[in-house]
Parts: C-alpha cells; structure tokens; sequence
C-alpha cells in the first residue's frame, strides 16, 4: 500500500525544492492530507500559496483541457 503524501511534510518539501529551482508549483488541495485538519488547512492557505498556486483537482484539470 502506498504511503498518502502528507500535506506537510513530503508535498511541502518537494514542492520548496522545485520553486528554489524556478518551477512553477501547482498544488492539488483535495489531493493531499495531512495528520489533522488544521495542519492541512494551514498548509494550503498559509505556506503554499507563497510559493506556488492552489487549486482543486477539477481547476487542474480544467486547465489542462484549455
């Protein structure tokens, strides 16, 4: 089985290191979990949105059909 990617610790890193080598980062937020709700939410409306753009997964989607 494998391991959820947590919001705060694998997504959050991965994505630090691709926005320190100039990637432009998208998040999926409803494709992601973390240990509690508020860790989650903090994530997704406090740190990530500095670094990159948060979005649902049908945003994503949607924006790739175009």
């Amino acid at each position: 089985m494998p391991w959820p990617r947590v919001t705060n610790s694998g997504v959050e890193s991965t994505a630090r290191i691709a926005f320190d080598h100039g990637y432009k980062v998208v998040f999926a937020e409803d494709a992601m979990s973390s240990v509690s709700a508020e860790m989650h939410r903090f994530a997704t409306e406090a740190i990530f949105p500095v670094i990159g753009r948060v979005r649902t997964t049908a945003q994503i989607l949607d924006m790739l059909k175009r």
